[in-house]
């Protein structure tokens, strides 16, 4: 069972089903207040899917390598419509699999009727291009070849109404830097887990091998980092969702991350709840996450009626 408190234009508070946990949810955005809430509800009582869950291998001409690639489709997929995508980002040390493998977003792309898009983004790669290194071009890979070839290749919506990007950890600083710096790309952008200021762990994941060291380089750091393009947003330009565990190492930079979007005035959904920096935490948090990205892609624009 799920109760609700009344909406604030700043904070609620939504107590979930007991497997999902209690979840603090500060609501600074115009998502339907029931949104959050009811995807856990939703997801509780899913029946199998039959999504179809293909792996390609996506050449960057980039990098000069070919990039494997999970691509969900939900059942209803058909060629005569167009269909909005969700990327969805990977975290240190993982791959293009581990969404598939460690939680139900096949289902949840089957629920929701909207593409899913996991790209492999290397065992560290941040998602950055890093300069006079083919190995690392991963801004240019997701946010210019894999959409083009995805929009190539499947029926979506080609703009960036039709385009959501979210990540884990080091995919969900990547998700966050890519759709705060490709604006005309995304319309929204999710983090859960998020390294969204990297700067307090200077010698971890090895960032210092990608830009040099926080003591030679400081301002390299300052610039990558997803809490410094915060000024780069104007309100409601990007709907953005956040999450993260209490008990996750990257807690503390998440809510800094939170109060710099408060202070520069900027609609954000910002989710917290019990949890570590694992899989039992974001496989939790891609419930609400899609669900967001639904409420998202299925807002009318001004003067339009949506029918999907």
């Amino acid at each position: 069972m799920i109760t609700t408190k009344p909406f604030s234009y700043r904070t609620a508070h939504i107590t979930a089903i007991p497997e999902a946990g209690k979840i603090s949810l500060c609501r600074v955005d115009g998502i339907s207040r029931f949104l959050l809430a009811f995807a856990v509800f939703l997801c509780s009582i899913a029946q199998l899917h039959a999504a179809k869950v293909d792996t390609l291998s996506i050449q960057s001409q980039a990098m000069g390598k070919a990039i494997k690639t999970v691509v969900i489709l939900p059942q209803k997929y058909s060629k005569g419509e167009n269909y909005p995508v969700l990327y969805l980002l990977h975290g240190y040390s993982g791959n293009y699999s581990n969404w598939v493998k460690n939680s139900s977003v096949s289902a949840l792309a089957d629920q929701y009727g909207y593409m899913v898009v996991c790209p492999d983004g290397g065992f560290g790669s941040w998602y950055w291009d890093i300069a006079n290194d083919r190995n690392y071009q991963y801004e240019t890979f997701v946010s210019k070849e894999l959409i083009d070839y995805i929009d190539t290749h499947y029926s979506t919506i080609k703009d960036s109404k039709g385009r959501a990007i979210s990540g884990l950890s080091m995919g969900g600083h990547g998700a966050l830097s890519l759709a705060i710096k490709h604006q005309d790309i995304y319309g929204a952008a999710g983090s859960t887990a998020g390294g969204v200021d990297f700067r307090p762990f200077p010698l971890n994941w090895e960032i210092k091998d990608r830009i040099g060291t926080y003591a030679d380089a400081p301002q390299e750091w300052d610039n990558r980092v997803v809490i410094n393009m915060i000024p780069k947003l104007v309100n409601n330009g990007l709907r953005l969702i956040i999450d993260c565990g209490k008990e996750d190492f990257f807690y503390a930079v998440n809510v800094a991350l939170h109060d710099k979007l408060m202070y520069h005035n900027i609609n954000h959904t910002f989710v917290t709840s019990e949890g570590g920096h694992n899989w039992e935490y974001w496989s939790r948090s891609i419930i609400y996450q899609m669900a967001f990205f639904k409420g998202y892609f299925d807002q009318p624009e001004k003067g339009e009626k949506k029918n999907r």
